[in-house]
């Protein structure tokens, strides 16, 4: 599987954001899809994760300002960001586990809050 993210860039403290991630080759229905961010100096950590059945879980750190969605008609996910801290700058990665265990990941977009 091949996965594309868009949409990071530099928004202000209290701004929004909304991540794409289209992913192809891949059984993307079948599949958690999650969202993951590394920030300088930081290790990896997941931020939302979505089952092919519909459970949606969230990081403490973004619960009530992050949501995320599925298209599995589109093989997209989204990752819907509001009132952004400057802590929540990072490069946001998009993940596929298939049932076989298998994972792919895509290239990263980066996302800066910042005034």
């Amino acid at each position: 599987a091949q996965l594309v993210e868009s949409g990071g860039g530099l928004v202000q403290p209290g701004g929004s954001l909304r991540l794409s991630c289209v992913a192809s080759g891949g059984a993307f229905s079948i599949s958690t899809m999650g969202w993951y961010r590394q920030a300088p100096g930081k290790q990896r950590e997941l931020v939302a994760a979505a089952t092919s059945g519909g459970r949606i879980d969230y990081a403490d750190s973004v619960k009530g300002r992050f949501s995320m969605s599925r298209e599995n008609a589109k093989n997209t996910v989204y990752l819907q960001m509001n009132s952004l801290k400057p802590e929540d700058t990072a490069v946001y990665y998009c993940n596929l586990k298939a049932p076989w265990s298998t994972e792919y990941w895509g290239q990263g977009t980066q996302v800066t809050v910042s005034s």
